[in-house]
């Protein structure tokens, strides 16, 4: 990094009232790669030449600057997906939300830090599908004095699902939005960049994890694909689960993980065979029969001593509508709830919502079949601004975004019953204004406003609680008797499942503007987004910074 920048990070430890200054300095070349994955070799966008990205390691508390290098010709923005961004919102990434795009030829400091976070999150680019090949591990070891609340392992191992396109995804997303549908599905999975091998290439290879029998590691799952639920196992091995979403949970073992776009999921993997090598698989979910013929995506468990010539012992890969599989997954998933880390559920809620999620179908006079697909919380599509909001909620700007954002459906109906009739959308650029330290209670409800789904839902700037969950209409006289108000997971992305809702709770403790978004960008690209703004509290320590001189303009 640039040594101004260093002597600018020397300056502020050494006039810092902190008794410890801890800085974490990287720097992000956004470029142009070529790369054969699942043989096919193209070009594809990645930081500094590597698909899957680089790995940043930071500790609890320590100060993280990346300067990030725009050499593409597209816009380009960076989300520390699960870092709460406490005051600085204007590293938080989302393009349009809280900043404006890094241009092509322009460069961006993300200054945060990280604030009683410990765990597994990622970061990957926020505009347009980037994100496809523009993304990584974020690895937070705790401060010294608070090792893991579990048996330390011998080794952690990052394993980062995501997907692959034969074709230029950019190109795609252009065709699609021209006939008013979403781009075509990806044609295989990838764990840590690599496909194992499929049916029309054989010699692809795939992933390889050597263990020594006996040891034990912790393997920090990532699902980074753009829009597949998956599911995750290796052949002949438990799993035993000790955090998600960098929150420690209540351990629990078993033979597959559930995991969707945004998720991040921390599983102890014990080398307990003597020998062999064992499939490792990364499968979709999908609770309604879709045509989608994506591979699975397959590495291998190689226990060291063994011949390269030994069979692989195969995994029993999940059905797609495995739908008890993955509900008893996300119902084993509780607080761990501790003397150290215990689960703050806000008892007391100043805000009840309901959000409805759905699809609809909108007029459009340059798609050509005059119509596109749209998406939606609450009726509203989200139309982004010309401008950040952050920076015109910080500045009092007008006319870039309302405070109207409906905290209930405008129009009642049954949400899992019958299709309406009427599979229009509202659109704007509507936000929901919270104070500073209000409690919410937010019930995310899917529709079959044209076909139910699932939606992985995450927010930025505050973790959540996830109390409740069920399939149907939500009954707000019946069903909240059965919240978990104790020990409920602690999140930043949730599964709403198809047909069903997610009651989820948390304290709007964080001053700015958070996006809420379904992080299948199919959805994203349509308008599943919306945002919070939080006012600023008492005080200097409860209000947003200004903006950094280096911030991009629009």
């Amino acid at each position: 990094m640039a040594s101004w920048l260093r002597v600018l990070v020397i300056l502020a430890c050494l006039f810092s009232s902190l008794v410890e200054c801890k800085i974490r300095i990287y720097k992000f070349n956004v470029m142009e790669t070529n790369t054969t994955r699942v043989c096919t070799t193209k070009p594809i966008i990645t930081v500094n030449g590597l698909f899957p990205g680089p790995t940043i390691f930071a500790n609890e508390d320590d100060n993280v600057l990346v300067k990030v290098v725009n050499q593409v010709q597209y816009n380009v923005t960076i989300h520390w997906h699960g870092i709460k961004q406490i005051r600085s919102g204007w590293a938080d990434g989302p393009a349009f939300v809280t900043q404006c795009p890094i241009q092509p030829g322009q460069s961006y400091v993300y200054n945060f830090t990280i604030m009683d976070q410990r765990g597994t999150l990622w970061w990957h680019a926020h505009i347009g599908w980037l994100r496809a090949t523009v993304h990584g591990a974020l690895v937070i070891q705790p401060k010294v004095g608070f090792p893991y609340p579990f048996p330390s392992p011998d080794n952690e191992v990052v394993i980062i699902l995501a997907e692959w396109w034969k074709s230029d995804i950019e190109a795609l997303i252009s065709s699609a939005m021209k006939i008013g549908i979403v781009p075509q599905a990806s044609d295989a999975y990838t764990i840590n960049g690599q496909s194992g091998p499929v049916s029309y290439c054989y010699s692809e290879g795939g992933f390889s994890l050597s263990v020594e029998p006996g040891k034990k590691y912790m393997l920090r799952i990532i699902n980074a694909a753009l829009n597949e639920e998956l599911f995750f196992k290796i052949a002949g091995h438990n799993l035993t689960i000790v955090e998600v979403d960098a929150t420690y949970v209540k351990p629990f073992k078993t033979d597959t993980v559930f995991i969707t776009p945004g998720q991040t999921t921390n599983a102890i993997l014990e080398a307990n065979l003597a020998t062999g090598k064992y499939l490792m698989t990364a499968s979709p979910f999908m609770a309604e029969p879709v045509p989608i013929d994506t591979l699975a995506a397959t590495a291998t468990v190689h226990y060291s001593g063994t011949e390269s010539s030994v069979s692989t012992t195969l995994a029993d890969i999940p059905p797609r509508n495995a739908t008890p599989l993955a509900t008893a997954f996300v119902n084993s998933l509780k607080s761990l709830n501790s003397e150290k880390y215990p689960a703050k559920v806000p008892l007391k809620i100043d805000h009840s919502l309901l959000f409805t999620i759905g699809l609809g179908i909108n007029p459009c006079a340059n798609c050509i079949h005059g119509t596109r697909l749209a998406a939606y919380f609450n009726n509203v599509s989200f139309i982004a601004p010309k401008i950040a909001l952050l920076n015109a909620h910080f500045f009092n700007t007008s006319g870039v975004f309302t405070d109207d954002f409906p905290g209930n459906p405008i129009i009642p109906y049954n949400y899992t019953g019958i299709q309406p009739k009427n599979l229009r959308t509202m659109e704007g650029t509507r936000l929901y204004r919270l104070a500073f330290n209000s409690t919410v209670q937010l019930i995310l409800q899917d529709t079959v406003m044209i076909t139910p789904e699932n939606h992985p839902i995450h927010l930025h700037g505050m973790n959540f609680f996830v109390v409740g969950k069920g399939l149907g209409n939500f009954d707000p006289e019946k069903d909240p008797d059965n919240f978990n108000l104790v020990d409920p997971v602690e999140r930043n992305t949730v599964g709403v499942p198809s047909g069903g809702w997610v009651a989820i709770r948390f304290r709007a403790d964080n001053p700015g503007v958070w996006f809420m978004h379904c992080h299948l960008e199919s959805h994203t690209i349509v308008g599943l987004e919306m945002a919070f703004v939080v006012d600023n509290g008492q005080g200097p320590n409860q209000s947003v910074q200004p903006p950094p001189t280096d911030l991009p303009s629009c």
